[in-house]
């Protein structure tokens, strides 16, 4: 895994009156995000924000660069705008800009949760579906909002045979990964916490 660097830490720094900012390798980079949310992401010791209204004004006066990614050797331009030197200098205007990012990227992922379904996240099928709809998780929402070990229970309660995988699935619908995709520190956390509970 990729250790943080000065850039990440920098950002981390400059941005945190906006909330408790995680990042994440992703992509060759690293995304920041609050909640879950990613709102800006690192490229080449550069930080990009999420395009936005605010954004989108300040760069009619101030052209800034799209970040451009490489799929399969061919160039993809994302919607995230260069943090260039002047804008880090102005340390007032670069929190009003990332805070535009932030709430854009808020509203998305608002409007993506009410329109998807749990069968539509990573590694639930329409069966688990059905039963976490009969344990009382109808909701993407509510399934993040209770986290994976909470409603592994909630499953248990109605399906005694839901297993170790169930419980990496659901973690790894929750985070995006597919649960053989999961870090290895994850993994062995979840085994611990089910082999205590069947102990009990």
């Amino acid at each position: 895994m990729k250790r943080k660097n000065e850039v990440v830490e920098q950002s981390i720094d400059a941005l945190s009156v906006l909330g408790d900012i995680e990042s994440r390798t992703q992509f060759g980079g690293y995304a920041l995000a609050i909640e879950r949310v990613v709102f800006a992401y690192i490229d080449n010791d550069t930080l990009y924000l999420r395009a936005s209204e605010a954004l989108r004004l300040y760069a009619v006066q101030r052209p800034l660069e799209p970040l451009v990614y490489r799929k399969r050797g061919i160039p993809v331009t994302l919607s995230y705008f260069k943090v260039d030197q002047q804008l880090w200098q102005d340390r007032r205007q670069l929190i009003r800009l990332s805070a535009s990012s932030l709430q854009a990227a808020q509203a998305d992922a608002a409007v993506k949760n009410i329109s998807l379904r749990l069968k539509d996240l990573p590694n639930l099928s329409l069966r688990m579906e059905l039963m976490l709809h009969k344990a009382g998780i109808s909701s993407v929402e509510s399934l993040q909002e209770m986290g994976s070990r909470q409603s592994w229970l909630k499953l248990r309660s109605v399906n005694k045979h839901v297993g170790l995988k169930t419980l990496l699935a659901l973690e790894g619908a929750i985070s995006g990964h597919h649960q053989a995709a999961l870090p290895a520190d994850v993994k062995e956390a979840l085994s611990s916490w089910y082999q205590e509970r069947l102990r009990r």
